[in-house]
């Protein structure tokens, strides 16, 4: 009895799918001022009446992937362990698993930014509280001795820098490792150990 309900549920899911995958792919190459809702619509498969059924306009699902970003970010610090080796570490982890998962998303983000991020208005009071938190956190350590006397915001700014360069840069990245290979991708787990020896112990941590 309940399948004649189910199967619209999972149609109206799956163009949604479609629809959110399609976005993602027009506002990562064009942003949201280059890309139109027939662009979206086209590239779902879908007519653009038929795409307005489903959404009100491009602006509310550019918004929704910014905030999806955010989101992504706002869990990656553990902010309630004692360790920093641990936090750093999986926070680098957390960081590159994201710029090898989703680097679509990243991009979006970072072409955001580069447009002047007037569309991360609302996003930003959050995010400078959450850095700030991450912050005290590490002045923490560095006042009990856990790690060398940094600047916590160059440390979790370079994170950023070194993580999401693999997203925002893949193109580079292959360009000048592996040329004439299209779908070659660096060893994420070398990727991370470099990168936790290289920040780490620069701010005196022990790393495994």
């Amino acid at each position: 009895m309940k399948t004649p309900t189910r199967k619209p549920r999972e149609n109206r899911e799956r163009i949604l799918a479609a629809i959110r995958e399609a976005a993602i792919a027009e506002f990562s190459q064009n942003g949201l001022k280059g890309t139109s809702t027939q662009a979206i619509a086209a590239r779902a498969g879908l007519t653009k009446p038929q795409l307005h059924y489903y959404i009100k306009g491009k602006e509310e699902l550019y918004e929704e992937l910014l905030l999806s970003v955010m989101s992504d970010w706002k869990g990656m610090f553990d902010a309630g362990s004692t360790d920093p080796g641990k936090v750093l570490g999986d926070y680098i982890r957390s960081k590159i698993d994201q710029a090898f998962d989703k680097p679509e998303v990243s991009r979006i983000f970072t072409r955001e930014v580069l447009d002047g991020g007037h569309n991360l208005e609302k996003f930003w009071p959050e995010s400078r509280q959450r850095t700030q938190e991450k912050v005290n956190i590490i002045n923490g350590w560095i006042a009990r001795g856990l790690m060398k006397p940094v600047d916590p915001h160059v440390l979790l700014m370079s994170i950023w820098s070194m993580t999401q360069f693999y997203a925002d840069s893949a193109v580079q990245v292959r360009q000048l490792v592996s040329p004439g290979q299209p779908g070659w991708q660096p060893d994420r787990e070398a990727l991370v150990r470099e990168l936790c020896a290289l920040l780490l112990r620069g701010c005196g941590i022990r790393t495994p």
